[in-house]
């Protein structure tokens, strides 16, 4: 048995096997993958068995379309949620009444790792509506007994007067949002004493981030900032999360199994090794997903965390597969390209990434923001050392263009630091 499974309970394996039954009686999708795979129910004994059981991809969820994965009757649904389809046809989420209840419990308990009380007041700057970030943060949040500011995105001066007036102690929003909102506080500053707000904590999420990024945020806003994780297909936000030791985080194991995958040949990886994160829901009711490929990035943290917490941490997602990009032969990570330039001292973690092809050779070339604004021979020298940084990481000559703060759009949502442009 591989070091990853060895955290599952008498009660993990009763929740997997009612799943799986679950699964197997109501859903004809999964019975069909489960006969071709040769599995059934009574196969599921111990924790070995679950890689016994077949794959589920976001293809399945989006050829299923929308309710054709529903483990449950339609008149049970409470909400209905959906991913953004940015990358194609959007994939719908479903939940009982049992389900909300989970998730809030899921929610509670990530706050409450975060250093939440019932006493804080938790500005929610996440998208609401179809998107799971604002209303999982905000039923959370209420759940915990914290007061909620649903202050939604955007409206970047007004997110600063609700967080001064009310008091605002948490918050919650992109990494990249986090970085401009940070930017627009030292300018509203203008050199006053104190940081203008009342923070503790900002928890961040939504996409992949790195360590240089956060140092950037916690030097900005004079907070921690912790890593939540979660995605709409399982659940959303709440599947994991940092404790302040900022050491890994950790898994809501009530309610999800994790495995670690070589994302090439699907087998099951050891403890400490990176690979694609796979989940099983333990207790979702309308949409249960076994063996979930996330695509994300990550490894199992071995060992009790600092903070006390026994149970499996995730480290911090490192990327996506599908994010990688190829260039010239050489894989790579966005978030490889943030660590590099946070490396070059007078650069800013505002930055985008220009890929261009030419008769099938991909190029890549960097728009990253200077700290302050600069002289042009300063400007020259700062792209010659982010050159030589992300030379040594990459071992890829790169373009790199530095900008004048301000130059490049800012997210109230996800960032979109990737462009690809074809050429003859």
């Amino acid at each position: 048995m591989k070091a990853a499974h060895r955290k599952e309970s008498g009660q993990q394996m009763e929740k997997l096997r009612k799943t799986v039954n679950r699964l197997w009686d109501r859903v004809p999708h999964y019975r069909e993958k489960m006969e071709r795979a040769g599995v059934g129910p009574t196969d599921i004994r111990s924790p070995e068995d679950l890689g016994k059981l077949p794959f589920t991809t976001k293809q399945d969820l989006r050829d299923a379309y929308p309710f054709g994965l529903l483990a449950c009757d339609r008149e049970e649904l409470l909400r209905v949620h959906a991913s953004s389809g940015t990358t194609g046809k959007m994939t719908i989420v479903a939940y009982t009444k049992n389900d909300l209840d989970a998730w809030k419990d899921c929610m509670a308990n990530c706050l409450s790792i975060a250093g939440v009380t019932p006493g804080d007041t938790l500005q929610v700057m996440f998208g609401y509506g179809l998107f799971t970030g604002g209303l999982g943060f905000h039923y959370g949040g209420e759940h915990l007994g914290a007061t909620v500011i649903p202050s939604g995105t955007g409206f970047t001066e007004r997110q600063i007067q609700l967080m001064q007036d009310l008091g605002s102690t948490a918050i919650a929003c992109t990494p990249s949002y986090a970085v401009h909102l940070s930017e627009v506080l030292a300018s509203k500053r203008e050199g006053q004493p104190g940081p203008g707000h009342s923070l503790k904590v900002a928890i961040l999420g939504a996409e992949p981030w790195t360590e240089a990024l956060r140092q950037t945020v916690q030097a900005g806003l004079g907070v921690p900032a912790l890593d939540i994780f979660g995605l709409s297909e399982v659940m959303g936000p709440g599947v994991a999360i940092e404790c302040p030791r900022q050491d890994g985080l950790h898994l809501n194991e009530e309610h999800f199994m994790a495995e670690i995958i070589d994302p090439v040949s699907g087998e099951l990886l050891p403890d400490g090794e990176e690979g694609e994160l796979v989940l099983t829901t333990l207790t979702k009711e309308a949409l249960p997903l076994i063996r979930y490929r996330t695509r994300d990035l990550t490894r199992i943290i071995p060992g009790r965390c600092a903070c006390g917490r026994d149970g499996i941490r995730i480290a911090r997602i490192r990327g996506r597969s599908d994010d990688m990009l190829i260039i010239k032969g050489v894989n790579v990570f966005p978030t490889q390209v943030e660590a590099a330039l946070g490396k070059v001292e007078g650069l800013s973690m505002n930055y985008a990434l220009e890929v261009s092809e030419h008769r099938f050779v991909k190029d890549l070339a960097v728009s990253v923001e200077s700290v302050s604004s600069l002289g042009e021979l300063q400007m020259e020298r700062l792209e010659r050392e982010a050159v030589r940084a992300l030379h040594e990481a990459l071992g890829l000559r790169v373009a790199v263009k530095v900008l004048l703060p301000g130059s490049l759009e800012r997210f109230e949502g996800k960032a979109k630091r990737v462009r690809v442009t074809s050429g003859a």
